[in-house]
């Protein structure tokens, strides 16, 4: 394909990617769509979402997808051509509260896209109106953006920092952000749907924040304002159909997207016919296309309140604690602890998971080095300028014994540099010593402005009992 046969316009342009409408001089040739990296020297992880959207040429289907042709060499750059099916991006379609017709015409095609991209065991993961292709004038919708689609039916997200989650984090459901205890699976692409109802409905997004991680913090725990009460003209059932579909918890909103398809065009029906839309009970045909395990934990709301509680006085200046969690193996204690994330989030607060292996186990400290290793990586991906901070706070708590956190970390050379060799000491003074610098170590995460939370799972050795005991400086009573 010759790339400087086409003349192109450009379509969507955003930090990662400008998609391009390219007409060929040729008369008889089709127009095709083009998607390259916005920057001259892209991230690997640009390329690859070409790549991985290529991947799915054989598995989408142009009645409902903009569907990959080829990946080839533009100007230098990795390329994606993409099918043109005509139409335009969402989002330019959205300068204010959408006509209700239009709206639910838009609204049923992408419902009805994602009922396609679902039935084909796949989940989008980024649906969004930049995401989504519309013929204005006959109301058809095509789905594009397939960069981190999953052909998994349910995958866990860690909780990265805000910044790196894959996705858009103001479409994004709130267990995808990895601080929900829960799975992603195709429920979490009709929240994704219901944002982008939402804005075109309204004609804004029902959360607004200063920074990704207070926009995390909406997804989870504050509920929006229902469209109608925003443009006093949008009828009952469509405002509520889409409050449904934006519920915090999977098993609250539409379970298929046929089941919210269904509805809307109950809507549309009603309004084209009567010019009103008379309220009714939503999800009637919502029926489940396949087994989904809750995922919700039974019968430990008074432990779960416990854990809360103790970080909650640790936030409050109470000083440290320690909580242990006792049970048999695979009874859920991870799954327990895994339900702080969500308090984590207000103050800012860092976690730090290990556990023990039994196979490493005469290695020292190795579940305590796992947990740190979290926190370090992620500092790895910050701006220079907040690297800097947290570069001398290190160096404050560590100089001059920085190698010996260095032997037990050593992504940590990376941020703080190559460090002098420590002087050799009796056995007990080294340990000793080495106590001391990591719990300096430890009191650099452990802050007010952002407290720590470190899980270690799988028994406690003596090596990290003695450090967390030297640490806290006492016991807290034991949770069960």
């Amino acid at each position: 394909m010759d790339i400087s046969a086409y003349t192109r316009k450009c379509l969507r342009e955003d930090e990662e990617f400008i998609l391009y409408r390219a007409h060929s001089r040729e008369v008889e040739s089709p127009s095709v769509l083009l998607l390259i990296p916005a920057s001259i020297r892209p991230a690997l992880e640009s390329l690859k979402k070409i790549e991985h959207e290529y991947s799915f040429r054989d598995e989408l289907d142009m009645t409902w997808a903009v569907r990959p042709l080829a990946l080839l060499q533009c100007n230098g750059q990795k390329a994606l051509v993409l099918e043109d099916p005509g139409g335009e991006p969402l989002d330019h379609l959205i300068q204010g509260p959408m006509e209700i017709r239009q709206f639910l015409r838009i609204a049923i095609g992408l419902a009805a896209a994602l009922r396609q991209l679902h039935n084909h065991k796949l989940i989008h993961k980024d649906v969004k109106p930049s995401n989504v292709m519309v013929e204005s004038v006959t109301g058809r919708v095509w789905l594009t953006g397939f960069g981190i689609t999953s052909r998994l039916p349910r995958e866990r997200q860690s909780p990265q920092p805000a910044e790196f989650i894959a996705g858009t984090l103001s479409y994004m459901a709130p267990e995808q952000t990895g601080r929900m205890n829960r799975s992603i699976d195709s429920r979490s692409d009709l929240y994704a749907l219901g944002i982008t109802l939402y804005e075109v409905l309204a004609g804004s997004l029902p959360f607004t924040a200063s920074d990704p991680m207070e926009l995390v913090h909406c997804h989870i725990a504050r509920h929006p304002v229902p469209p109608r009460e925003r443009v006093k003209t949008v009828p009952h059932s469509p405002s509520a159909i889409v409050m449904k579909l934006i519920a915090k918890t999977p098993e609250e909103r539409y379970q298929t997207a046929s089941g919210a398809e269904s509805d809307l065009r109950r809507c549309l029906t009603e309004w084209e016919e009567h010019g009103c839309i008379a309220e009714f009970p939503l999800g009637e045909h919502d029926v489940p296309d396949r087994l989904l395990i809750p995922e919700q934990l039974y019968g430990r709301a008074r432990e779960i309140k416990m854990l809360l509680d103790e970080f909650e006085r640790v936030v409050a200046g109470d000083g440290p604690r320690l909580v242990l969690v006792s049970g048999y193996s695979g009874i859920g204690k991870s799954a327990f602890v895994n339900e702080l994330h969500r308090s984590l989030i207000p103050p800012r607060g860092l976690f730090g998971s290990g556990k023990f292996d039994q196979y490493k186990r005469d290695i020292p400290y190795a579940p305590l080095a796992i947990a740190f290793q979290g926190l370090i990586r992620p500092l790895l991906s910050e701006t220079e300028e907040e690297l800097s901070k947290w570069r001398d706070a290190l160096h404050e708590a560590l100089d001059p014994n920085g190698q010996l956190l260095v032997e037990l970390l050593p992504e940590l050379k990376l941020i703080i540099g190559e460090q002098p060799a420590v002087p050799e000491l009796p056995a007990r003074d080294a340990q000793n010593r080495f106590h001391g610098v990591f719990r300096r170590f430890i009191g650099v995460f452990a802050r007010r402005e952002h407290p720590l939370a470190p899980f270690h799972s799988g028994g406690l050795t003596p090596e990290a009992g003695g450090v967390a005991g030297r640490f806290l400086g006492s016991v807290r009573r034991p949770m069960t």
